[in-house]
This record gives structure tokens, sequence and C-alpha cells, in this order.
């Protein structure tokens, strides 16, 4: 597979990165990001793109690919409805419109959040128009469409949030991570357990569009010992 990431520089970005480069069946992982910063590595290409609203000049960069992990989201801490819209759905539609152009046989897996709101109708903002987005999404004539709604992620491997107050959360709570994961099974994820269900998602599909975390778990768990069922 040929993978697009969008947002390879935040947590979750970082997790699905890791497990396409350690992924024999990945042969190039295209990532697009406003400034050069990630590790080189044989399989790796970063476009640098500094307007993620208009991709005319590097479409040439984003034609021939299997896949689209979409990991990019902003808070909606402090901001307006209409800017966390703009942010949140009109530059996730400007990517995925082109990428339907580009790439009709494409799988796009869209990070989108733990409560979301697909009816568009409810109280919270933030559910609303990520509901929006999602709805959005599916309307569009990709060869797949997987909307992952990921609750509180563990991050492994060194993977930071580049949040500070997340990243401040994170290092909070890290001690009792293991356990609250041992005592809520089917609530946390890991980092690498997301980046594995998103490569499953696009290689091999998921049983249902909208994946909770208790689905995520299951689609990313470890792969069984040789020879197993």
């Amino acid at each position: 597979m040929k993978v697009l990431i969008f947002g390879a520089t935040g947590m979750v970005g970082q997790g699905v990165l890791r497990e396409c480069l350690r992924d024999p069946g990945v042969t190039e992982v295209v990532a697009l990001v406003r400034r050069a910063s990630l590790p080189a590595h044989p399989k790796l290409r970063e476009v640098v793109h500094g307007d993620f609203f208009d991709y005319r000049a590097v479409e040439a960069d984003l034609a021939g690919l299997d896949a689209c992990f979409f990991c990019l989201g902003v808070s909606s801490a402090g901001l307006p409805e209409a800017e966390y819209r703009r942010l949140t759905f009109d530059l996730t539609l400007a990517a995925a419109g082109t990428l339907t152009r580009l790439n009709p046989a494409l799988t796009f897996v869209y990070v989108s959040g733990a409560g979301t709101d697909s009816t568009e109708r409810g109280r919270t903002m933030w559910a609303r128009v990520k509901g929006e987005t999602e709805n959005a999404l599916r309307h569009l004539p990709f060869k797949a469409v997987y909307l992952f709604r990921p609750g509180l992620i563990q991050p492994l491997h060194g993977i930071r949030s580049r949040t500070g107050w997340y990243q401040a959360a994170y290092t909070l709570m890290n001690p009792a991570l293991p356990l609250l994961r041992r005592l809520f099974p089917n609530s946390i994820l890991t980092t690498e357990a997301l980046g594995r269900a998103m490569l499953r998602a696009a290689r091999d599909g998921a049983p249902k569009a909208v994946l909770e975390a208790a689905d995520l778990i299951a689609l990313g768990a470890p792969p069984g010992p040789a020879g197993a069922p």
C-alpha cells in the first residue's frame, strides 16, 4: 500500500506513522506537513505544504494512493463555532474532496472522537461539528470511509502530544494508565493499537463504518502467533 498521513507530527499521527513504517506491506508513506520535521526513513516522503484548504500545488504528490489516515484535529476550547467548523469540517472536506477526485479507489480513515453527534442536533458544539464532518465524508465516493471514535489514548514508544495541556495531563495520568487499561479493557487505546487498527481497516476493511473504542481495540489487537487461526 501507498498511504497518506495528515497530522503525522501529532500524537495519533505519530502512532500510525510508526506502524506504517514497520509494516512490510506499506511501500511508501506520504506525510503532508507544514514544516519538514520527521525523522528520515527509506519509506517516508514528507510533502511540505502551507495551505490545507487548497491542494492544487501538490496534486501530483496526492495521486496513486491506496489509503489516507486523517489525524488532524484542533481542540474546540476557546473557539467560536464558526472557526471550529472551518478548522474541522471545511479543512477535512477540502482534503477529502481533492483525494476522492484523484484516488477514487482510496480508503479514507478519519479520526473523530468519542461522543460525536451523528444527528448534528445536540447541544455540544464540537460533537455536532464532528458529526457533520463524519456525515459529509460518508457521502463521498471513496472505496470506503471509516470513522474512528477513540476515547482515552495511551501514548507509547516515546510518542508525545504537541498540545501542551494534553501532554501535561498524559504525564500526570501515565503511572495509572496501565491499571486503568486493565480495569477498563474496552475503553482505553494505545497509539500502537490505534495505528494497527487504521492499517487493518485500510488493508482488509472493518466490520462497520463507525468504530468506537471497543471496536478499535479489537481491530488493533496484536497479531496472534504464527499458525494460529
